[in-house]
C-alpha cells in the first residue's frame, strides 16, 4: 500500500485556486454535513475552539470520504501536538502566530523525521493505515502541507524571510489578529489591515509562494483569489449556522400579521 497524493498540497504547488471552509463546531456529524458541499479544503480549528484529539479524529474520518482536504490548525507551535496530529493522519497543519524565522524553522522541524527534523517515529498509526503504507516515511514530508500564519505587523515585516524557510508550503495571513495588533480590533476588513497584507502577499506570490487567508465576505474572498491568493476560506460553520438561524427567525417574524 502506498501513501496517497495530498490533493491540497498538489493544488498549491500547481497554482490552483483552493476555496475553503472553517470548521469550529467540534463535531464529526457537522463535518459530515459540510463535507459533501465540495470545498477544496476545510480547516479544523484547535486554536479557537474546544476541539481535542478525539474530536479532530472524528472530523478527519468524516472528511476522508469526500474530496475536501482537511487541514488542522494546531493549538500552538508545539512539537508534541504536531506529532500526535500527524500520527492521526492530518494531511496538513496550520501553525498560528508565527513571529520569526526561528519559529518557522521549529514548525517545519516538528513535521519532519530525523535527520531533517524532530518528529518522533511510530509505525502503527492511522496515518500509516496501521503499518500498511510501506512508503510513508519516504513520502510524507512531500505530501504534508505546512502553513504558517502571520498575525502581527512584525511578522508581516518578516514575511519574505519566513516564507523562505525550507519546507513551508504556504503563508496564511490572519486579518483579525493583524487588525488587533494595529489598533483595529474587531475590524478585519479595515483598509489599513489590507494595506499591510496585500503588499507582502504580492511579493510572496511573485516568488511563487502560495498565500491564503480567512475572510467572511464571499465577494472579497473571490477578489483575493482572483488577485493571486491560492487558498482562501470564505466562511465558518458556526457563522453559517448563526446567520441562517437569525435570518430564518427574522423572515418568519416579518411575515406575521
Amino acid at each position: 500500500m502506498q501513501l496517497p497524493t495530498n490533493p491540497f498540497t498538489t493544488a498549491l504547488a500547481a497554482g490552483e485556486k483552493q476555496i475553503g471552509l472553517w470548521i469550529s463546531l467540534c463535531s464529526n456529524f457537522v463535518a459530515e454535513v459540510t463535507a459533501p458541499a465540495g470545498f477544496d479544503w476545510a480547516l479544523i480549528d484547535m486554536e479557537h475552539s474546544p476541539n481535542d484529539y478525539f474530536s479532530v479524529l472524528g472530523q478527519l474520518q468524516a472528511f476522508a470520504a469526500s474530496d475536501t482536504a482537511p487541514i488542522v490548525r494546531v493549538e500552538w507551535n508545539d512539537t508534541v501536538a504536531v506529532k500526535r496530529l500527524l500520527d492521526l493522519g492530518a494531511p496538513g497543519l496550520l501553525f498560528p502566530m508565527i513571529q520569526s524565522v526561528e519559529e518557522a524553522e521549529r514548525a517545519v522541524a516538528a513535521t519532519r523525521y530525523p535527520p531533517h527534523g524532530v518528529r518522533g517515529v511510530s509505525g502503527a498509526t492511522r496515518a500509516t493505515k496501521f503499518g500498511r503504507i510501506a512508503d510513508y516515511t519516504a513520502k510524507v514530508e512531500g505530501e504534508t502541507a505546512v502553513l504558517l500564519q502571520l498575525e502581527t505587523r512584525s511578522a508581516i515585516e518578516q514575511a519574505d524571510a519566513i516564507a523562505a524557510v525550507e519546507g513551508v508550503s504556504g503563508i496564511f495571513f490572519g486579518p483579525a489578529d493583524i487588525a488587533a495588533d494595529i489598533g483595529k480590533l474587531g475590524k478585519p476588513l479595515d483598509p489599513e489591515v489590507w494595506a499591510l497584507i496585500k503588499p507582502a502577499a504580492k511579493r510572496l506570490i511573485a516568488k511563487g509562494m502560495p498565500v491564503g487567508t480567512l475572510v467572511l465576505d464571499p465577494a472579497f474572498a473571490a477578489e483575493l483569489l482572483n488577485d493571486g491568493f491560492s487558498y482562501v476560506a470564505c466562511g465558518t460553520d458556526a457563522v453559517l449556522l448563526a446567520r441562517a438561524s437569525d435570518t430564518l427567525l427574522t423572515d418568519v417574524k416579518g411575515a406575521l400579521k
